[in-house]
């Protein structure tokens, strides 16, 4: 197999500086076609190293933790937009002296903190549920009759005092269209509060930087909805900013044929690395080889390195034999990978690189004994 970072020992996630800077452009020109505003949001991509590439370009962040907050304020030196679920009640007045706004996931919620805001200036908003969305997997779907995420229409009659904003969050990797959709349902359930806030948080999911996606008609569902409702419009997308900009190098370090298909046991860990190639599930892009039947090739399932009896995905299939000690190289492994890694069996963490466009890989963190100690006491 091709190793195209041959100096950058495995493993490794290797981010990719023009890559990042061409999402970066593109994220930019929706921004300013649209006139709205567009931030990180760092449960999707959270490598803080690379900020001051992303501030060249973006200003500011979305947050859903104190710790995402400090690293906003720190690293990308603005305050948070903030939403969490559920606040701390020990953390909030840490979150919102570092915050601009703050959205609420129940109107007891707003009660309880609603003095705390006040007092600090921050722009309160509650989050909603629109009633609709076209996620295929339940896991990632926020807006079931069920969810625990935004308030029903139903239950929010009027905007309750100092309530300036709305919050939802509806999609992932999603596109234009599922938004549009999406709007259509809050437009119906929400006409009652519409008139009455300045600013509406559409959340993340937005997939701009996928090479399918309708930058255009993004552009025309955003300022169609600001003209007529006269609001200020956030996107956060986390995902979108890292889409395709990175990848995780590992190496080959045995080769069972314990089974129907041989199975090549990798350096990292499906499980600790990279959940959501369980979760979702999601099957990443690999170099070199095809994730379907192809004639002439070869099937492997790949496996992690950690004791789980599910940490291995299923067959891929390349050109030639493998051999012990060749690197594979898994692709889009920026967004949702690093924000959700573990240390699991205390398996050795991938190594962080920074490759720049001027051709040098800055190695940005090596993880040792110590990080996989000072986590459990």
């Amino acid at each position: 197999m091709t190793d195209r970072f041959p100096d950058i020992p495995s493993p490794a996630f290797i981010l990719e500086e023009t890559k990042l800077q061409q999402n970066l452009e593109r994220i930019v020109y929706v921004k300013e076609e649209a006139n709205v505003s567009i931030i990180l949001a760092l449960k999707g991509f959270a490598l803080w190293k690379s900020f001051p590439i992303i501030r060249k370009y973006i200003q500011g962040a979305t947050a859903s933790s104190l710790h995402e907050v400090l690293l906003c304020k720190e690293y990308m030196g603005t305050s948070a937009h903030t939403y969490a679920s559920v606040y701390i009640p020990d953390e909030f007045e840490e979150i919102a002296k570092n915050s601009s706004h703050i959205s609420f996931n129940s109107l007891r919620q707003y009660e309880t903190y609603t003095h705390i805001c006040e007092k600090y200036g921050v722009s309160i908003g509650l989050r909603i549920n629109p009633g609709y969305s076209d996620i295929g997997t339940d896991m990632y779907n926020p807006c079931t009759p069920d969810s625990r995420l935004g308030i029903p229409a139903e239950q929010l009659p009027n905007l309750p005092k100092g309530v300036t904003g709305l919050h939802f969050h509806a999609l992932c990797e999603s596109n234009s269209y599922s938004l549009e959709r999406v709007l259509e349902s809050f437009e119906h359930k929400f006409a009652h509060i519409l008139p009455h806030i300045s600013w509406l948080n559409m959340g993340g999911g937005h997939l701009i930087t996928d090479a399918e996606y309708d930058v255009e008609h993004l552009i025309s569902v955003l300022s169609k909805f600001k003209r007529k409702h006269n609001i200020s419009i956030i996107l956060e997308p986390g995902g979108a900013f890292a889409w395709q900009t990175g990848v995780l190098k590992t190496r080959i370090l045995d080769i069972v044929n314990y089974g129907s298909t041989p199975t090549a046991l990798l350096d990292v860990s499906f499980a600790a690395h990279m959940p959501d190639t369980l979760e979702m599930p999601y099957r990443p892009h690999i170099e070199g080889a095809s994730s379907e039947p192809k004639d002439g090739y070869i099937p492997y399932r790949l496996g992690g390195t950690t004791c789980l009896a599910g940490d291995f995905v299923d067959p891929y299939y390349f050109p030639k034999q493998l051999e012990i000690g060749e690197s594979i190289t898994l692709c889009d492994m920026m967004h949702y990978t690093m924000v959700k890694t573990t240390l699991f069996n205390g398996v050795q963490h991938p190594s962080i690189y920074l490759a720049h466009t001027n051709g040098y890989n800055e190695c940005l963190r090596r993880f040792n004994y110590e990080d996989y100690k000072n986590r459990l006491s």
